[in-house]
């Protein structure tokens, strides 16, 4: 009797070892599991990956084999938008109670197993943006569709190609399309933000079309003037509304250290553009990469959200209350730490200063250390103020993170988050006439819904 009770122990044991290590190989495991991430620590990724492809080859071929059979899915149905998820999901506190559904867009999907930093994925982020009662999506191949935002209550969005001559003017430029970083509406203008690749290196500019759901007829309509003799993934790209005529525009630093805190450069910068002369003013700098960008007219506030190095992603505030170019610390002040071949160049400079504040620049209203590779943000608060609400997506956490924020604006009260597993969320936008999140996933490329039930 005792034999058959060690030796069930010992199966147990195994058991549990056995889905414990494949929980640390898989690329599947919850990227904000504290205990997982100690361990990955002493596991190097290349052993990892041996290990998921020979030890665990089996259940990684069944993890590929249903990843497989869902992009076939995906590709018969064309622009057909069918439904493939739908179900209740509640936030981790219990607090919150949502309906997914999760539609196929027609793009092509980010391939992780090559790396999020292979070049083939570059032109894997994909966007959306509400127009009127449509929604509208680009690829990052600069594909153009749309469907009627009423479709999202049926079982199938019914999408549209539009015909674009991005890469026609691109070519006439003789530059080339290396990744789209932002779709913007906004008074019968559809703007786009593209990272180009030129003879003098790699830029980032603003494209602009007016509104046509037959075909968009795009021209150059800012011009950063950067250029940078590698591409980053640093890029940032967001565009946003902004007050007295002018739109805001985030440049993410591109590995330039010696050009964040330079005001000559736009590197590492969040700037407004005077839609009509063009021009533009610096807003704020000591930014790293911005993925995330929100006005709030009501509060004259501008939030963003950037990704710190390891660790310290940050969610910044910035209240319009005078004219200061208002600084938030990058390169100097960070509550991540440097990758490996960056660390020299850190200690080099004598950053890597933990506090912001006692460092002459902004405090960041919230960071995520792990970091979480967070992404859009959407401010939501009740007409009374008793309610202010960030709404922050996570690539890397494949979540959204629920920050409620205190009467001042000065504190974040509580967090709670929605977990989706593991589906990168690249977009995030909130439909006020449905009450309804939109998100861009983009592992299987997809439109959620996210409804309040």
């Amino acid at each position: 009797m005792k034999k058959i009770i060690l030796l069930s122990s010992l199966i147990i044991i195994l058991v549990v070892s056995v889905a414990g290590v494949w929980s640390i190989v898989s690329d599947g495991y919850d990227r904000q599991n504290k205990v997982i991430l100690l361990i990955k620590k002493f596991v190097p990724s290349t052993f990892a990956r041996k290990i998921r492809d020979t030890l665990f080859i089996i259940p990684s071929l069944k993890t590929d084999n249903k990843l497989l059979a869902l992009q076939v899915k995906k590709y018969e149905q064309k622009y057909e938008g069918n439904i493939f998820v739908e179900k209740n999901i509640l936030s981790e506190s219990g607090e919150y109670n949502f309906n997914l559904k999760k539609f196929f867009l027609p793009f092509k999907r980010l391939d992780l197993k090559m790396g999020w930093q292979a070049e083939s994925n570059y032109k894997r982020a994909h966007y959306l943006e509400i127009i009127e009662d449509k929604i509208f999506s680009i690829s990052g191949e600069g594909e153009t569709i749309y469907f009627d935002k009423k479709n999202i209550n049926e079982k199938k969005l019914l999408q549209k190609k539009i015909n674009n001559n991005l890469n026609q003017i691109l070519e006439e430029k003789n530059t080339e399309l290396f990744a789209i970083r932002d779709l913007y509406y906004e008074n019968n203008f559809i703007y786009i933000s593209v990272v180009e690749k030129t003879s003098e290196g790699f830029t980032i500019n603003i494209y602009r079309a007016g509104k046509n759901f037959d075909n968009l007829n795009f021209n150059l309509f800012f011009e950063s003037l950067v250029y940078f003799p590698e591409y980053s993934l640093q890029s940032g790209g967001r565009i946003e509304k902004f007050k007295d005529n002018k739109i805001l525009f985030s440049v993410g630093f591109f590995a330039k250290y010696n050009s964040v805190q330079d005001m000559n450069s736009l590197a590492g910068k969040i700037i407004s553009i005077e839609k009509q002369k063009k021009t533009y003013e610096i807003i704020s700098l000591g930014h790293r990469n911005p993925q995330g960008l929100f006005y709030s007219k009501k509060n004259n506030l501008i939030i963003n959200t950037e990704h710190g190095p390891i660790g310290g992603d940050e969610v910044n505030f910035n209240f319009i209350n005078d004219n200061k170019v208002k600084n938030f610390g990058w390169p100097i002040s960070t509550y991540g730490k440097p990758y490996k071949p960056t660390k020299e160049i850190f200690e080099k400079n004598g950053w890597l200063k933990k506090s912001h504040k006692e460092n002459g620049f902004a405090e960041s209203i919230k960071y995520f250390s792990p970091a979480i590779g967070i992404s859009e943000l959407v401010y939501l608060e009740e007409q009374d103020g008793s309610s202010k609400k960030l709404y922050v997506s996570s690539l890397r956490a494949a979540s959204i993170y629920i920050l409620e924020i205190d009467d001042d604006m000065e504190k974040v009260l509580k967090t709670d988050r929605i977990s989706f597993g593991d589906n990168r969320i690249r977009d995030l936008k909130y439909d006020a006439d449905n009450e309804v999140f939109l998100i861009v996933f983009e592992n299987t490329p997809a439109i959620g819904t996210l409804k309040s039930n």
